[in-house]
């Protein structure tokens, strides 16, 4: 574990990679549904804050794995049993997480054991790896005993958040501590050690975009089941063709835009800024799963199982979706010189989010409105079709060039 060439040609996700992503599929699964469910029934703050802590802690653990993965990779025996003590410790993330939702609907202390304890799992195998690197790492070695230290440091406070009962606020705030700790991590390893750690720009992008389609996945996959058992309970309808289409077009959209920036380049011509780069993806994943529980929202509304108005059906497609196209402007105008382009794009975001808001209060219909509220990523897709492709390979040249 001498640390990856981070200029290796043809460098891709490996089988194990992608068998790790895998697993992350039923955690996003269960707190989208989970989601779907508290924002049908009203329980909004319960919903918001039970699924932005289950999703954060599965995907603050998935980042540092990417990266450690794409320094450096062996694939032999001690990295794949590892690699399963993480694959477990997701597992049992996600068997936490409808324990969460429902401490947080109860108004007592936060039920967060069998998730943190999950969390704990899948970092003491970091932990294991981060060690084994800096003593087969000569070169690397301060960087991944930056990272083994704060990432161990960090756990001591992830088991007080365990064993002790604490409130909502507590306990945010304890993990807010434990996670600032691990970030220091990362920070300190790549911008104050020399030479941080071998990571493969293009690897990494790879790795960064499997996971984006994961969870766009999400999206699809659930609003097919519920749409599936709309039509086993009363066959086919106008609003169910409707929500079907909008479903499969807003996520197509959103993973056309997602690819329309060659990232492994940019990052590759700014390794700089890969840090927020790859911690900013954080916002990104969550708004994209998000979509597909807003989605599943529409679904329960036109089964008559919400109980709540249209214009709450239309925020929870429209408050993620929008969340989601602004970062990926924001992401790809900090990889990239800013194009005033980019403007026109969000502004453009938010008047037809703004517009499919406007239509569901004016009385129109709720399913109308989502369809409306789909064509955002469609109208950035359409945008950068005809202007963005020419300019953004001008200024991704430029950056190249400036390099060489």
């Amino acid at each position: 574990m001498s640390g990856r060439d981070p200029h290796e040609e043809d460098r891709a996700a490996t089988n194990l990679e992608l068998f790790y992503d895998l697993v992350f599929v039923v955690a996003f699964s269960v707190a989208g549904t989970q989601l779907a469910h508290q924002l049908a029934e009203g329980h909004y703050q319960t919903g918001v804050i039970g699924y932005l802590l289950c999703t954060f802690a599965a995907i603050w653990a998935w980042i540092n794995f990417a990266w450690f993965a794409s320094a450096f990779d062996t694939d032999d025996w001690f990295f794949r049993i590892v690699t399963l003590v993480q694959m477990i410790g997701v597992a049992v993330i996600a068997l936490g997480i409808p324990d969460v939702f429902s401490s947080l609907g109860g108004h007592e202390h936060v039920d967060n054991r069998v998730l943190v304890l999950g969390y704990i799992l899948m970092r003491v195998g970091m932990v294991a790896q981060w060690l084994r690197a800096a003593a087969q790492s000569p070169e690397y070695r301060g960087a991944c005993l930056i990272y083994a230290a704060m990432t161990l440091l960090a756990q001591f406070g992830w088991v007080a958040v365990l064993l002790i009962n604490m409130s909502l606020i507590p306990t945010l705030v304890g993990m807010a501590i434990c996670v600032g700790i691990e970030l220091l991590g990362p920070f300190v390893g790549e911008t104050r050690s020399s030479g941080g750690t071998p990571w493969h720009p293009h690897h990494i992008a790879e790795r960064y975009s499997l996971l984006t389609i994961i969870t766009l996945g999400e999206g699809v996959v659930g609003t097919v089941a519920v749409l599936g058992a709309l039509i086993e309970t009363h066959g086919w309808s106008l609003d169910t063709a409707v929500l079907g289409l909008s479903s499969m077009t807003v996520t197509f959209a959103m993973w056309w835009i997602y690819f329309t920036v060659p990232v492994g380049d940019a990052l590759h011509a700014h390794r700089n800024k890969s840090f927020w780069w790859g911690y900013g993806h954080i916002v990104i994943f969550m708004a994209a799963a998000a979509v597909g529980a807003g989605l599943h929202v529409a679904a329960l509304y036109i089964e008559h199982e919400a109980h709540v108005g249209g214009g709450v059906v239309v925020a929870s497609v429209a408050v993620p979706l929008g969340i989601y196209c602004l970062g990926v402007i924001a992401m790809y105008d900090y990889l990239l010189p800013f194009d005033p382009l980019s403007l026109f794009l969000a502004t453009g975001v938010i008047v037809v989010l703004g517009v499919a808001t406007w239509m569901c209060a004016a009385g129109a219909s709720v399913i109308l409105a989502v369809a409306v509220a789909a064509l955002a990523p469609v109208m950035m897709v359409i945008v950068d079709e005809i202007a963005g492709v020419p300019r953004r390979e001008r200024a991704l040249a430029a950056v190249l060039d400036t390099m060489s």
